[in-house]
């Protein structure tokens, strides 16, 4: 089975369904990688390995007994460590937390199992899903380079699906948090629209802002998921009731027609010229695949939610960690304590201001959507950041809203968003970039991502 763990989760689950493959066998080879890389990559709080094997045995006497398949059936994937899971620590990403053990799943949790999933562990993430892990917690190595960043705070999600460790990984963005870690580590990563995937069952950073997607190594995979998890939920008053399309059947690769906006001074303020490249190269191939390319004006007020960002998490994850902090505020790491004070110092009214703010910048957004299908930024300023000049910038507030010029708006406005790799550097860093799509334009979005995909292809890998 040499080879096995760089399959797609779409690959894997059609021979595990044909019965070329077991999913004992997938499991047992997954773990076996697991065991062999994690000491090295740190992706994973909790590997599960006991419980995955006895789920992907049972799944095989389903099979053989001729019982219904799920979607999922058999393939091994992976969940961020924010995500509840029955009678099995889920610590997000913090200490205050390592022993707390929900009574109950999360939906999407749920929603995975109920496909025939088997869920081989629990990812690493930075502590309350913020900007930096917990002093205490080994940090995950990006797999191409391990002097880079792998982007957070789905950290772990973003490094086991690129080395291997998983076939697809449950990430969740408040800021970025699976456009980063996609974006460095070369994965495919959708941020559904808000409400799209519910959100109960998962420890927060800020409820307005929390959206829970798939990470994967292909736009097939990511849809896969996304169908598996979207979907309405009356235990989130928040989560959508529109019906959810049949997003792997949007993969027709074929974007004659489709129209992608783009900002040159938006994307250009500020941005590596690597990065400005990128974008480049990736409209020619759209335009050549029949797209049509229009220059557009961001909304101008998207820079006052950058700004205005760490006020409305700092409030709404102020609430959150009210039950730990500031009674055990010891135990908390400097960076997300920062921000925690932040939100308490937070008047009334500087959170109200940035309420109007997103109102404005969605309705001026929906407004600009209605012109083109999709609008192309890049994920982040600059290529992958080595982690020096990372950790420095996490720890500068003003660094730190820099770099989410290009992420935190689209939290705000709840629009959805696909990451697509784009190909190496020279010195074999991935390179990304950003599509934007109308709220519930998860299928406009596959169906870009796809034909790119289906032209320019990623078959790297940064592990054998």
């Amino acid at each position: 089975m040499s080879g096995l763990h760089y399959l797609t989760l779409s690959e894997v689950g059609r021979r595990i369904k044909s019965g070329e493959l077991t999913a004992t066998q997938v499991t047992e080879e997954t773990l076996a990688r697991i065991r062999a890389l994690e000491p090295r990559l740190h992706s994973y709080a909790l590997v599960l390995a006991d419980q995955a094997l006895a789920t992907a045995e049972r799944l095989d006497r389903e099979r053989q007994e001729g019982k219904p398949l799920g979607p999922l059936h058999g393939v091994p994937v992976a969940v961020k460590d924010l995500l509840y899971t029955r009678g099995i620590p889920t610590a997000s990403g913090t200490t205050v937390m390592r022993d707390f053990i929900p009574d109950q799943d999360a939906t999407v949790v749920t929603r995975l199992k109920e496909a025939g999933a088997v869920i081989v562990g629990k990812t690493q993430l930075t502590e309350g899903a913020f900007g930096a892990h917990h002093p205490d917690i080994t940090a995950p190595v990006n797999p191409w380079s391990e002097q880079h960043w792998t982007g957070v705070s789905s950290s772990g999600s973003g490094v086991a699906v690129a080395a291997g460790l998983a076939f697809g990984a449950l990430g969740t963005d408040t800021g970025g948090s699976i456009r980063f870690p996609s974006a460095s580590c070369g994965l495919v990563g959708i941020k559904p629209t808000y409400g799209r995937v519910s959100r109960h069952g998962a420890f927060p950073l800020a409820e307005s802002l929390d959206h829970i997607g798939p990470m994967t190594r292909s736009v097939e995979d990511a849809a896969r998921l996304l169908r598996v998890l979207a979907g309405p939920d009356p235990e989130d008053p928040t989560a959508l009731t529109d019906p959810v399309p049949n997003y792997p059947a949007m993969m027709v690769d074929r974007v004659a027609g489709l129209t992608i906006g783009i900002d040159w001074d938006y994307v250009g303020r500020g941005v590596d010229d690597a990065v400005v490249a990128t974008l480049r190269e990736a409209l020619a191939v759209f335009e050549e695949l029949g797209a049509r390319v229009t220059e557009i004006e961001m909304p101008v007020s998207a820079g006052d939610l950058v700004q205005g960002w760490g006020i409305t998490c700092g409030v709404e994850c102020a609430r959150a960690h009210a039950p730990y902090y500031p009674a055990r505020k010891d135990e908390y790491g400097p960076v997300l304590a920062s921000l925690i004070e932040t939100g308490r110092a937070a008047s009334a009214d500087d959170y109200r201001r940035l309420e109007a703010v997103r109102e404005k910048f969605r309705g001026e957004l929906d407004g600009l959507l209605e012109t083109v299908d999709v609008i192309m930024t890049p994920c982040m300023p600059s290529l992958p950041p080595d982690l020096e000049t990372m950790n420095a910038q996490v720890a500068e507030e003003q660094g730190r809203a820099e770099f989410i010029t290009f992420t935190a708006p689209f939290d705000y406005s709840g629009h959805p968003t696909l990451t697509l790799p784009a190909g190496l550097t020279g010195e074999r860093l991935p390179k990304s970039f950003q599509l934007v799509g109308r709220r519930l334009g998860e299928p406009s979005l596959i169906r870009a991502g796809a034909a790119y995909e289906g032209a320019c292809g990623f078959d790297a890998h940064p592990l054998p």
